[in-house]
């Protein structure tokens, strides 16, 4: 999908918050106000958005993984879905702290479900525990499974992360940080921007914003692949 500045408009990309909440350092993104709320510059929105998606082609290859993150309601199912069609990893449940500081902790959760898995797969599953130890198994892989069911294939931290909300993903990007790991998110007017590595100023509340956004990531990282 070529980025345009209309498709951009028409997905409400530019509508950001109230100017009483806005972020000063968000001031070189916006455009002006109208019925009082910030109006996003387009034209800064699309170049930081090439930028984004120019990194994407230098770095995301097959072997080096794009970790999506989106944990807020608008944000959820598109993480989902746009990070399983690029078969990359990703985070739509809550953040597990140290999923980046403290990677073999996450790791071993994924060893300790496919131990589970591996043990429910046998033939004497059922002769082996009583229906209480089963259920008790079950529990906690299901547990498991909601935890880190989109990092699974994540064997190593990834290169670089997508956050759908800078301001609500604060804990993931503080990890990026802290591991120099690049991050690539949207930024609202309401966020700083300046934790980020490529911030995308962006409405971070409308789904179809959200959808553009990261639908572009993922054609991106697949075209690459390919």
């Amino acid at each position: 999908m070529k980025i345009t500045e209309k498709n951009l408009l028409n997905a409400g990309v530019h509508f950001g918050h109230k100017p009483s909440s806005w972020h000063p350092r968000m001031s070189d993104f916006i455009f002006g106000q109208k019925n009082n709320v910030h109006i996003i510059d387009l034209t800064k929105t699309k170049q930081k958005l090439e930028q984004a998606l120019e990194f994407i082609k230098q770095t995301i290859t097959d072997d080096k993984q794009l970790l999506f993150v989106g944990t807020k309601i608008q944000a959820k199912d598109i993480i989902k879905k746009y990070a399983q069609e690029c078969k990359m990893p990703y985070v739509e449940q809550k953040w597990l702290g140290g999923t980046l500081t403290n990677f073999k902790v996450i790791n071993g959760l994924v060893k300790k479900l496919e131990k589970f898995e591996a043990q429910a797969a046998k033939d004497d599953y059922e002769q082996k525990y009583t229906k209480k130890e089963r259920h008790t198994f079950n529990v906690e892989m299901e547990r498991l499974t909601k935890m880190i069911e989109g990092i699974r294939p994540m064997k190593q931290t990834p290169v670089a992360i997508f956050a759908a909300s800078a301001r609500e993903e604060k804990t993931a990007i503080s990890e990026a940080n802290k591991k120099g790991i690049p991050i690539i998110a949207i930024c609202d007017t309401n966020t700083n921007p300046t934790k980020v590595t490529y911030p995308i100023p962006a409405n971070d509340d409308a789904t179809k914003s959200i959808e553009l956004i990261t639908k572009l990531i993922c054609e991106t990282v697949m075209e690459n692949k390919k």
